[in-house]
């Protein structure tokens, strides 16, 4: 597996390449009537955002725990921000209901401890999905050991999770991210499934992009500090190959596509999920978008123009897509833009 991590072998075999047109073979994506995705953890949480007709917050209520120092022994303790991503998905067709856990956070104990806040019980989820490898999105999964309904649930993601990977920032001391384990992931119970190709889940109602084509001139991915292990040396990962995002089909929408850290680029994703399925409509964009930090500010404009040309009907960035993008995106689609915060609920319905 390390072989494949950076090496100019497979994972140059294997690299997306832009592709005009639409899909030879496109993805028969079932729309569905109603999807609704809860964010268990993002960077922000705010108490005092308020609801709105698709939008519901966990406000500051949330999260009874003890406290001596208080009258009655009690306070609210409202949801657990950090440097990680994870949301909780569940698409409805007609009669039925089915919720996918979409990465897990950085913390073991950040996203069971916001879903038991916000009284979610993480043993009904039907399936786990990771965006990517790093850390930040994979660390939570710690905390689900020993949960009910854990054993045997199918976990889909890209092969390239196991990748090695660290930080060689010039000047700084080198920072070898931690790495997911295949074999604790097996030993826990989960029944990992791994795939490059797009995947279908839920009676073909949610799509796994797999590998993303990259087919814009500005999406240049990770700057060389980003590195990964060939299995005989280190060298610059600018792809993230691994990196995959989760579209829905919502009924007379549209598009309905969510993002980890978005590594392969925001519009390069959405790109690719509309030719894969055939439906040229983004209805919303959520999660990060990975636009933080000086190596990627310079593309903040270009992403922001195409965005707003694709004019979707709800954007909440998150996680790493930093505080200028934000402001960016909430300046030129102000009817869109919407705060990210832990424990929001996002609830988008068919036509």
């Amino acid at each position: 597996m390390c072989e494949t991590a950076g090496g100019m072998g497979e994972a140059a075999a294997s690299m997306p390449r832009p592709v005009r047109g639409a899909a030879v073979d496109p993805v028969p994506l079932e729309p569905v009537d109603e999807v609704e995705i809860v964010t268990l953890v993002d960077n922000v949480y705010d108490a005092l955002l308020g609801d709105d007709e698709r939008t519901r917050r966990a406000g500051s209520g949330a999260g009874v725990v003890a406290a001596p120092q208080f009258e009655g022994g009690r306070t609210t303790a409202g949801m657990i921000a950090e440097h990680g991503f994870s949301a909780l998905v569940t698409v409805r067709r007609a009669d039925r209901s089915t919720t996918l856990l979409f990465d897990t956070g950085r913390s073991p104990d950040a996203m069971v401890t916001n879903a038991d806040r916000l009284g979610i019980d993480l043993g009904d989820v039907q399936g786990v999905v990771l965006s990517h490898g790093h850390f930040d999105h994979a660390g939570g999964l710690a905390g689900m050991v020993g949960l009910r309904g854990v054993r045997s649930m199918p976990m889909v993601l890209h092969p390239l999770v196991w990748t090695r990977r660290r930080l060689a920032v010039p000047g700084r001391d080198v920072e070898e991210l931690p790495t997911l384990s295949r074999r604790a992931l097996d030993g826990e119970g989960f029944q990992v499934i791994e795939r490059r190709e797009p995947s279908l889940l839920l009676d073909g109602s949610v799509l796994i992009t797999g590998e993303v084509d990259r087919t814009t001139g500005f999406e240049h991915g990770m700057p060389p500090p980003h590195q990964a292990w060939t299995g005989k040396e280190w060298v610059h990962d600018p792809l993230v190959l691994d990196d995959q995002a989760l579209v829905v089909d919502v009924r007379g929408r549209g598009l309905v596509v969510l993002t980890g850290c978005g590594h392969a680029g925001a519009i390069n994703i959405v790109r690719h999920a509309q030719r894969l399925t055939g439906v040229e409509r983004l209805h919303a964009l959520v999660g990060g978008l990975h636009l933080g930090g000086p190596a990627f500010e310079p593309v903040i404009p270009p992403t922001v123009a195409a965005l707003t040309d694709l004019a979707p009907g709800l954007v909440v960035p998150g996680h790493c897509t930093g505080w200028r993008a934000q402001h960016a995106l909430a300046a030129a689609l102000p009817d869109a833009w919407v705060q990210g915060s832990s424990g929001t609920a996002y609830r988008l319905s068919a036509a």
